[in-house]
């Protein structure tokens, strides 16, 4: 809309690249969160870092769905067009895009909501992916020696959110890092990795989570 309303069609064009890239990254990210809530058995991100506390700095998803975070990373990166997926905003080839005609606080507010979405990208990533709240023996430790007195609960809630920042921090860190090392792809190679790598693979993994859970309770029976 921004990029049809500047009356541009560098603009234009960009909005369209915006559109096309996200539509071809959400399918994927889509499959993965499913992968996870099957895992999980609960679409509750409460639930699932749960889930993942059972069993430690093992039990985290990262190594029970190593394809899945790659493919939830990756998608994460390119939905928050950052570099090499920031195609619509290439200012090399569309003079910024979209944010072309805009200035002042309208120019800027683009720069808060592409900064916003990599921290809830980032914050996604740390909840399905990395344990939330759980780092190795420390969240585990402190809960037991507070759980004593329930007047200290707010202490464990206030670890467990600083210890979610970090991780969250961290990635939103790496995202940073990932545009000084690869190079832009081209409209084409990017929207190829997205139907004809991601989506697949997203689906395989999908579909093999499904059959280990079936197998589970299957086994249970």
């Amino acid at each position: 809309m921004s990029g049809y309303g500047s009356n541009n069609k560098y603009s234009f064009l960009g909005g369209l690249r915006a559109a096309a890239q996200s539509i071809s990254y959400e399918i994927p990210l889509t499959l993965c969160v499913l992968s996870i809530s099957l895992l999980s058995n609960s679409l509750s991100t409460v639930d699932i870092v749960d889930a993942q506390s059972k069993y430690g700095f093992w039990g985290w998803n990262l190594w029970r769905q190593p394809m899945g975070f790659l493919v939830f990373l990756i998608s994460s990166l390119a939905e928050c067009e950052r570099l090499p997926f920031d195609l619509p905003e290439a200012e090399e080839e569309l003079i910024a895009c979209y944010q072309t005609e805009y200035s002042g606080i309208k120019f800027g507010l683009f720069y808060v909501a592409s900064y916003l979405n990599l921290f809830v990208s980032s914050l996604f990533v740390t909840i399905l992916y990395f344990g939330g709240s759980n780092i190795f023996i420390l969240y585990i430790f402190v809960s037991n020696f507070f759980e004593i007195n329930k007047t200290y609960g707010v202490f464990v809630m206030i670890i467990g959110i600083f210890i979610t920042l970090v991780k969250t921090y961290l990635f939103i860190l790496v995202s940073i890092t990932t545009r000084w090392i690869f190079p832009r792809l081209r409209i084409n190679q990017l929207l190829n990795l997205g139907w004809k790598f991601l989506l697949p693979i997203s689906l395989g993994n999908l579909l093999l989570t499904t059959l280990s859970q079936l197998f589970s309770l299957y086994k249970k029976m």
